[in-house]
């Protein structure tokens, strides 16, 4: 069994459009696809863990039951999508912790920080998760990119605390759930979803997958909400290299998924937890 999450973030959220952009009249877009999203779960037969940016509860509060109802599970996105290492975001975090646990009834046990921006310079996050309850974060990419990575981090799940971040400390309650990679050309590479859902051939992927099966270890994918309704997101003027990241593919996202859905076996991290 696999684990998928669906972070759950509106058009203006992404790191890439928000370096470039300062939005002030923010007009929430890819909420209004939550149905369908919904329907393509029910359409694959798959459980998912909805990685929600707590904003969009306080703007469509209904969001909750339509995920909650049909057996799927919240966690924590950040209310904003705010990096963990911007610039005062510490200070905010716990408050953050406790305004999410208000919206969802103290439904939310997982965490995923935005940008994989859990790192070793913001391990004190491990601390609030775990002084807020919180049992488990998927928030580890093992694999180094331009903008994030713990190269050398464990890839099967694992104890993780604010004294190791990417190996398992026995001691550690919080459990870590790192994104799936793989090796292109001798190089290793994230291959969790986002753009490289997009960009690297499915078959690789796929090949991935199967290769942490063989090993009884779960393949952690993810895909973004606007990315699961692509006709929705607006095309926003970004410089190449940032436009190609954010766009390439991206109506193919859907389909791609869908293909890995339907030849391996997914559910959220809770039902994984307790199966």
């Amino acid at each position: 069994m696999n684990l998928l999450g669906i972070d759950f973030e509106d058009w203006y959220h992404p790191e890439l459009i928000r370096k470039h952009h300062n939005i002030k009249n923010k007009n929430p877009i890819i909420i209004g696809g939550i149905d369908k999203i919904i329907d393509w779960l029910r359409k694959n037969d798959t459980y998912a863990t909805f990685f929600m940016v707590g904003e969009l509860l306080t703007i469509k509060p209904e969001l909750l039951d339509k995920i909650l109802g049909q057996g799927h599970e919240i966690a924590f996105h950040t209310m904003h999508h705010t990096r963990l290492d911007a610039g005062g975001f510490k200070e905010k975090f716990q408050d953050e912790l406790k305004e999410f646990d208000r919206l969802t009834s103290g439904k939310s046990k997982g965490f995923r920080a935005p940008t994989f921006s859990l790192n070793r310079n913001t391990v004190w996050a491990i601390d609030a998760l775990l002084e807020n309850n919180y049992q488990y974060d998927s928030s580890v990419v093992p694999a180094k990119s331009k903008m994030y990575g713990i190269e050398f981090a464990d890839t099967k799940p694992y104890k993780i605390s604010s004294r190791s971040i990417d190996k398992n400390d026995p001691d550690a309650k919080l459990i870590e759930y790192p994104l799936l990679t793989t090796k292109l050309l001798g190089k290793k590479l994230p291959a969790g979803g986002g753009f490289y859902l997009r960009f690297l051939p499915l078959k690789t992927t796929e090949k991935a997958i199967s290769s942490y099966n063989k090993q009884n270890v779960p393949a952690t994918l993810y895909i973004h909400s606007w990315e699961l309704v692509p006709e929705l997101m607006p095309k926003v003027p970004l410089p190449i290299t940032d436009n190609f990241i954010t766009y390439h593919n991206l109506k193919d996202a859907p389909r791609r998924m869908s293909q890995i859905l339907q030849k391996f076996d997914f559910t959220s991290f809770a039902r994984y937890g307790t199966a």
